[in-house]
């Protein structure tokens, strides 16, 4: 039977599953976080889940959760014994990740960008600027000797647009695509080129200066689910990677190997 790694990456709006087969990922989803399913409703979805694609959940022989909502992180560790017959690797304080963290408190640091940090180190080397559109738009800074430096955080695209759409009541929602003009003809196309064209300014305003921290110019990585939609328009994004926190939650449980247990 083929021993497969389940890697959950827990987000305020989304939860990304990735299967891995070694190093190769054959298959990932992408299902909304919500923080009021309980172990056995996460458990039939992902079982479902596998099952439409053709895997056996019993082919799962580890598995590792990084999660930045914490009342998630006891249910789906549940679930992982319960559906899976597994101990999950909890990415938190002990866990081996091989990042060197220069912030004033480094446990202030989110496990979403210490895993992006890990990935893309492994995948790229540093230096590099790491910009992960979630929830909240994070920007993160990565040596030429693989160190944390720190970041920054701006508020993300879609809860920036709900906002807007909330406060000004004759706005309305609209499909985040990328319009033809900057000077809409019409209250759609307007959103969408304020949104849109605003975001890659913020984006390639912030990298700038970032790199003006620098002494060598560090390589630029996008990832998240808009990544391609602004990295399309943007100057300084070179490489848009959706996989990137997938790759770091496996590099990071291979360092951590010798730890796992499979549950009777």
């Amino acid at each position: 039977m083929v021993c497969l790694l389940l890697a959950i990456d827990v987000g305020n709006t989304n939860i990304m599953l990735g299967v891995y087969d070694g190093n190769n990922l054959q298959m990932c989803w992408r299902i909304s976080t919500d923080r009021a399913r309980t172990e056995d409703e996460y458990g039939v979805i992902i079982r479902n889940l596998f099952q439409q694609n053709g895997f056996q959940a019993e082919c799962i022989q580890a598995m590792i959760i990084s999660s930045v909502v914490p009342p998630l992180r006891y249910p789906l560790g549940r679930m992982a014994q319960k559906y899976f017959k597994v101990s999950p690797l909890i990415v938190g304080p002990g866990i081996k990740t091989g990042l060197n963290i220069l912030m004033d408190n480094p446990q202030e640091l989110g496990a979403d960008r210490v895993v992006n940090a890990v990935g893309a180190i492994e995948l790229y080397g540093g230096p590099l600027i790491i910009v992960d559109f979630g929830t909240a738009t994070t920007f993160c800074a990565i040596s030429e000797k693989s160190e944390y430096l720190g970041g920054a955080i701006a508020p993300g695209i879609q809860i920036s647009t709900e906002a807007l759409f909330q406060k000004a009541a004759k706005l309305p929602r609209v499909e985040l695509i990328k319009p033809q003009k900057v000077i809409g003809k019409n209250t759609v196309e307007s959103i969408q080129a304020g949104v849109i064209y605003g975001f890659v300014g913020n984006v390639d305003g912030i990298v700038r200066r970032m790199c003006n921290e620098f002494q060598h110019k560090p390589r630029v990585v996008a990832t998240g689910g808009m990544a391609g939609l602004i990295a399309s328009e943007s100057e300084t994004i070179e490489d848009v990677n959706y996989f990137l926190t997938l790759e770091g939650l496996r590099s990071i449980y291979e360092k951590n190997i010798p730890k796992r247990k499979v549950v009777e």
